[in-house]
């Protein structure tokens, strides 16, 4: 296993163990912290952020959009399939972690959502075809080393249905690295990769990268994809800073 794919394995782990606080890093979200209370605090918040989606691609994008289809890539355990669901006939989520598309089948289940696909994702997104009127990803990307995601993100355009919608979410720098505009500086010394775990200690959290994109090739890889005008919006999480991207594709 590389280091580059070790991060699926981590993600397997965080479903297994704390599929919650793996999505949203509040210790409220742990699961031995996990009552009534913080889980419709967690979902409410996944209708929040849909909500907010669909408010940016009306005001910018397309005032009458109204999805048929929607992609959720990295779905985890479906906060947002669950608000996704009820704007649209049909929803299919994609995550690499088996344990994370359990609790989102249960979440599912115990909503009587029956509109909704679940499937286990690979770089190639080989489990997919047809189109999408929406394809989505939220917190996703930075979790992915950029030489697979960038792999993933071309597919994930591929899948946008023609004068279809896109909403995809990158980091592209750090505030601790302001003097050199957000991106780490370059090592002075070579060093060689540390090889990946193979285990965890025991007690300890699985990894969580957290890795910047550069947005040029993002945004060459969106234009590539006949998309001509698009709408972006600045993330920060805690110093994380990111893009939201919103864009339509060429009918």
């Amino acid at each position: 296993m590389t280091g580059a794919m070790s991060t699926d394995l981590a993600w397997e782990e965080w479903g297994r163990r704390d599929p919650y606080f793996g999505v949203i890093t509040n210790p409220k979200f742990r699961r031995a912290n996990l009552d009534d209370q913080a889980l419709t605090e967690f979902f409410e918040s996944g209708r929040r952020h849909v909500d907010y989606v669909m408010k940016m691609i009306h005001t910018y994008i397309d005032p009458g959009f109204r999805p048929t289809s929607v992609l959720d890539f990295g779905c985890g355990a479906g906060r947002l399939i669950v608000p996704f669901a009820q704007i649209a006939q049909q929803v299919v989520g994609l995550d690499v972690s088996r344990s994370m598309l359990d609790e989102a089948a249960k979440n599912c289940a115990a909503r009587g959502l029956g509109n909704v696909r679940l499937l286990l994702s690979d770089d190639e997104l080989s489990g997919l075809t047809g189109e999408y009127d929406l394809v989505h990803s939220f917190i996703v990307f930075q979790h992915i080393p950029p030489e697979r995601g960038r792999v993933i993100l071309r597919r994930l355009l591929d899948l946008i249905a023609p004068a279809g919608v896109g909403s995809i979410h990158v980091l592209y720098g750090k505030q601790i690295h302001a003097e050199t505009y957000g991106m780490p500086p370059p090592p002075t010394v070579e060093k060689q990769p540390a090889p990946a775990p193979t285990s965890l200690p025991p007690g300890a959290d699985p990894e969580m990268q957290m890795n910047p994109y550069v947005l040029n090739e993002i945004l060459f890889l969106v234009q590539s994809a006949g998309v001509r005008r698009l709408h972006i919006e600045y993330t920060d999480h805690g110093g994380e800073l990111g893009v939201l991207i919103f864009f339509r594709k060429l009918p």
